[in-house]
């Protein structure tokens, strides 16, 4: 019987098998390098930082409604990804008990707060803005109870959690909120004296939203 054949690598096989190695070897490396460094690029929107867009309002003037319905609803379902919102509220500090006087006496002011806490409590604004929207339909109630509860539930707003909010330390916290946010609208009004005292006002910083400030509808003098 003859010998078994014995194969052995002849050396062109063996260049061949250590070249092939060789380029898998490669080829891996530069996609993990790849792939690193793919993974430290942050997402293109962290680059872009989003507008502000502000409404600043008085919860129990009929003209609120006409402003958030008219000129803030429209902006942010067409910009809600690109823009910041905040709403904040028009008053005037007083000075000796470091509170706030608001045009439509003090049930605005407490609904004022209660909308501020919706916004604190919830910062998403498509939560708190459908909230205050909710309120202002019905502006003539404000504050009350009942008209309060049924908003709250309509846009998943814990009700005790708002009423915690509004009332602890004795109303103290809610209305140093309060006058942090007439604070920012009288900063606003100070950067454009033209815009009269009693109007709703729409403010961006963006170039592209300029006029800055928009008044939506004139109110009425007071009474």
């Amino acid at each position: 019987m003859p010998p078994p054949i014995r194969r052995g690598l002849s050396p062109l096989r063996l260049v061949l098998a250590v070249g092939y190695l060789s380029l898998c070897a490669a080829t891996y490396w530069i996609f993990q390098s790849h792939a690193a460094r793919l993974s430290n690029v942050p997402p293109i929107e962290a680059h872009r930082a989003r507008i502000p867009l502000e409404a600043h309002i008085m919860s129990k003037c009929p003209d609120a409604k006409d402003c958030l319905d008219d000129l803030v609803l429209p902006a942010m379902q067409k910009a809600q990804d690109k823009v910041n919102f905040t709403l904040s509220f028009i008053g005037t500090p007083t000075e000796n008990d470091d509170g706030v006087a608001c045009k439509h006496g003090p049930e605005e002011c407490l609904g004022n707060i209660i909308e501020l806490c919706a916004q604190k409590l919830y910062p998403d604004p498509k939560t708190y803005l459908g909230f205050a929207m909710c309120l202002t339909r019905d502006y003539e109630h404000i504050p009350q109870r009942g008209l309060i509860e049924d908003c709250a539930l309509e846009h998943a707003i814990d009700f005790r959690s708002l009423n915690d909010c509004a009332t602890r330390n004795d109303g103290a916290d809610g209305m140093s909120m309060l006058r942090g946010s007439v604070q920012r609208t009288a900063e606003v009004r100070a950067t454009h004296t033209h815009t009269p005292e009693d109007e709703t006002l729409i403010y961006s910083t963006s170039p592209s939203i300029r006029p800055s400030v928009r008044p939506s509808v004139r109110l009425p003098a007071a009474n």
